[in-house]
């Protein structure tokens, strides 16, 4: 309202109401706008000011006491108009102020008034704004590995700061210790003599970094040496138990039994010219090969996370069965379609069958084998995570054992079209149905691999969970007592049966601050409270506790991600994000 308090570097916030107004008979003359100004003498401060009324102008002088505990001049009052000279012609009136906080005067008249407006001023205390900048690191934890590197610091260095304990962000620690990052930076200081020492000497680890970096193969070397060193002290590798159960087993038996396949219907396709038993050879050997690439995927599905893969690498299997699906289409379906077209083109007698009939039947036996296995595991699969066997295979929930399902199934009912086209060209002598066969065969695995690539490609993109499956999360978490709501719920499922679950959570701060002060002793925090008389006290006294609020918020999240794991198993990643 007032110009000249911007002036002022204040500690107090005033107010100015008004509470009444002269009559209409008794107002002078017309002025057009505010005036105000500052007057100083004997150590106190006084503000008057004159204002309008809203219809027609009066005028009111006040003086008003200053509260401030600074001053920006020597008199203590800021740069402002100067205050005017009373007339005598003007009836005199007493204005009435009131103030919270601090004394009033009010021994000046008035001008051209015979009723005074009467002014209310309240003052309220603020603690003065802290201004941070830009950057501030001040208050930062960091760790002794990241002390050590990015500081160029030894652990003995680290030994006579002062050490912090906090709540560690793993699961399997419950505290660990951090140093404060000024005094790091005080100790790098200490240690190097300067910044620009400091400096050099990080340039020169990044260059020895590097040069160790570019030196990849003898760094491998170094790592066969260490690997024959250890020999059988090592534990045994989990990929070796991978294979024995579960799909690992389910692939393996699909690759010995696909290879066997492909080597005898290639003696048959040799011995025979058959368009459909080379189809059929062609069709094993695509199985192997994708069966093969099953195997790397599942090997590389197990790997432990890392720096640059933080969440595993669970979507190998996908991967794996997307490249096999695109596989079964170029090489499967693509040479099929191919030798089919050029056996309608350019027919040739086909010589005796008998051969190739035998081996058909044996591939169905086989393959037949196969897909039992396969069928079985997923049954077992699919009960474990209360799903039917329609909905384990069309979610794609376990890609490797549904990509040997697919093959072997359609295997069979490959064989089995096959055979009989075979069957019509022995009984017709024409070659055109032995054609029509591995166009059958060729479309049969088109459909497979376009079924693979489609539900591999909806894995890969992150889909979610089942809506009961997410109603089941979010009711555990809203009935906590800490929790007000959840907004904004993902749940998405990462593959083998892992889930990742991120949501934004309003907490409840009294039932926060409630525990906070369930572990505290009242007694203690009443003294405490008592011995407060000044603002920094004040101050002192809320930072202490508010930092013990913060952590007791930060224990609460930690406990809900917690429960939400053990109760729920497949929930592997939990990201609460505090509203």
């Amino acid at each position: 309202m007032f110009p000249c308090l911007a002036h002022r570097p204040w500690k107090v916030l005033c107010r100015v109401y008004l509470q009444q107004r002269a009559p209409l008979s008794q107002r002078p003359f017309k002025i057009a706008k505010p005036c105000f100004g500052w007057q100083s003498g004997g150590g106190v401060h006084k503000l008057w000011f004159s204002f309008p009324d809203s219809r027609v102008t009066s005028l009111t002088w006040t003086q008003v006491q200053n509260c401030s505990t600074s001053s920006s001049g020597k008199d203590g009052s800021p740069a402002g108009p100067v205050e005017p000279k009373p007339t005598e012609k003007a009836p005199a009136a007493q204005p009435s102020a009131k103030i919270a906080g601090a004394k009033v005067s009010s021994d000046s008249k008035p001008l051209g008034l015979t009723k005074a407006e009467s002014i209310q001023v309240k003052v309220r205390a603020v603690l003065k704004k802290r201004e941070y900048g830009i950057k501030y690191t001040q208050n930062n934890f960091i760790t002794a590995v990241r002390a050590m590197n990015e500081f160029c610091l030894k652990p003995s260095d680290l030994e006579q700061l002062r050490k912090i304990r906090r709540r560690s962000p793993h699961d399997d620690t419950e505290a660990f210790t951090v140093f404060l990052r000024s005094d790091v930076e005080a100790k790098a200081l200490d240690v190097w003599g300067s910044q620009e020492a400091l400096s050099r000497e990080r340039n020169l680890r990044k260059e020895v970094e590097k040069e160790y970096q570019e030196n990849t193969f003898r760094n491998q070397q170094l790592l066969r040496e260490y690997k024959d060193f250890w020999g059988n002290t090592k534990p045994r590798s989990r990929k070796r138990a991978t294979f024995l159960e579960g799909p690992g087993k389910v692939v393996m038996v699909a690759i010995c039994i696909n290879g066997l396949n492909f080597f005898f219907k290639l003696l048959a396709w040799v011995y025979t010219g058959s368009a459909s038993m080379f189809s059929e050879a062609i069709h094993s050997l695509a199985d192997t090969c994708n069966q093969a690439l099953l195997a790397i995927g599942i090997s590389q599905s197990i790997r432990n996370p890392d720096a640059i893969h933080p969440y595993g690498f669970s979507n190998m299997r996908y991967i794996a069965s997307l490249i096999s699906g695109v596989g079964i289409f170029m090489m499967g379906a693509g040479l099929s379609w191919y030798h089919g077209i050029m056996g309608l083109l350019h027919p040739q007698p086909i010589e005796s069958l008998l051969w190739a009939y035998c081996i058909l039947a044996g591939s169905l036996v086989s393959e037949g084998a196969t897909l039992l296995v396969a069928i079985n595991e997923i049954k077992k699969s699919a009960r474990k995570q209360s799903l039917s066997f329609y909905e384990y295979v069309m979610q794609s929930r376990d890609p490797s054992t549904n990509v040997v399902l697919l093959e072997d199934a359609a295997a069979v009912i490959g064989v089995t079209l096959a055979a009989g086209c075979m069957g019509l060209t022995s009984l017709t002598g024409s070659p055109y149905y032995d054609s029509l066969g591995s166009l059958g065969v060729g479309t049969l695995l088109g459909t497979v691999s376009a079924f693979l690539i489609y539900t591999n490609t909806e894995a890969l993109l992150g889909r979610s969970i089942k809506a009961e499956h997410v109603q089941k999360l979010t009711e555990l978490l809203e009935n906590d007592p800490v929790v007000r709501a959840i907004h904004d719920v993902k749940a998405t499922d990462m593959g083998l049966s892992k889930v990742r679950f991120k949501a934004e959570v309003d907490f409840d701060g009294r039932v926060v601050t409630r525990s906070y002060l369930e572990k505290q002793d009242i007694e203690q925090i009443l003294n405490e409270i008592q011995q407060v008389k000044t603002p920094e006290e004040l101050e002192n006294f809320m930072l202490k506790h508010g930092e013990n609020i913060i952590d007791t918020l930060g224990a609460e999240v930690d406990r809900l991600e917690k429960e939400l794991k053990q109760r729920n198993p497949e929930v592997r990643h939990v990201d609460l994000e505090i509203l």
